[in-house]
């Protein structure tokens, strides 16, 4: 499996000939708009810095559960702040290649809802927005992550929105060295416990 960021909350998982696509800017956003295609397209939020073009992706935009081409992947509705007070957000749960990516989205309250508990017992990779403003901050963020016990922890919302700080005060106990992309197996997660991956843009 390999993971790059594209900005925001914005980040591609490919994996053999499948590609996945997470929270990718619409036009209106002043986030770049991605220029490549997915199989499957996750949407957190109806928004624009979040909902943008899918032509001929497989969409995903609420909860519930759903499969394709091999990936099995559940949606639980959260709370969000960014946009607006109002806001509903969707986390992901995506199994896929024998791990577990949980990706939270625009999430902005801590409380994780009770159906989704039992989802977030064993995380590979956890997805996870720190740049306040309507999301969770670097503080509320790291305190999460710390609870979720994820192998790896990969920050987002900071790149392009968010606190300009929030990376640095989020990482303060240390990060892996920043990297263009993750190529990870599940085999490379036996010595990983809440190791905090900065993926460029």
């Amino acid at each position: 499996m390999i993971i790059t960021h594209h900005g925001g909350q914005c980040f591609k998982v490919s994996f053999g000939d499948t590609t996945l696509l997470f929270d990718p800017p619409h036009k209106d956003s002043k986030l770049s708009p991605v220029r490549f295609g997915a199989d499957v397209t996750l949407v957190s939020k109806l928004h624009p810095d979040f909902n943008g073009p899918k032509d001929g992706s497989f969409v995903i935009d609420g909860p519930g559960a759903y499969e394709k081409n091999g990936v099995a992947i559940r949606g639980y509705l959260t709370k969000s702040e960014h946009g607006g007070p109002e806001g509903l957000n969707t986390m992901y749960v995506v199994e896929l290649e024998g791990m577990t990516i949980v990706f939270l989205g625009a999430l902005s309250d801590v409380t994780i809802p009770a159906d989704a508990r039992e989802a977030l017992d064993e995380i590979d990779i956890l997805f996870i927005p720190i740049g306040g403003g309507g999301v969770l901050d670097a503080d509320a963020a790291h305190k999460l992550s710390t609870k979720l016990e994820a192998s790896i922890i990969i920050p987002m919302h900071y790149e392009g929105m968010g606190d300009k700080d929030a990376l640095k005060a989020f990482t303060k106990e240390g990060a892996e060295k920043p990297t263009e992309k993750l190529t990870v197996k599940k085999k490379d997660l036996a010595d990983k416990k809440g190791d905090i991956m900065i993926l460029t843009v």
